[in-house]
């Protein structure tokens, strides 16, 4: 089993089949998981309307971070 991302969360989703049937053909169009597909509907949409929240500063202990 690959080791699962500490920042995701898991959740259920119910959708219709056209709609699942779709996002399905577009990863696959894409050649990306139907989760991926969707992670990037997600993703893509919180972008182009401003709500993607800004990324954690990664910096480690000692680093300058540029200054």
């Amino acid at each position: 089993m690959a080791a699962k991302d500490s920042n995701t969360k898991s959740f259920v989703l119910r959708i219709d089949a056209d709609t699942m049937e779709a996002i399905e053909k577009w990863a696959a169009d894409e050649f990306r998981s139907t989760n991926g597909q969707l992670q990037w509907i997600i993703a893509e949409a919180l972008r182009r309307n401003g709500r993607k929240p800004k990324a954690k500063n990664k910096t480690t202990k000692g680093e300058n971070n540029g200054l």
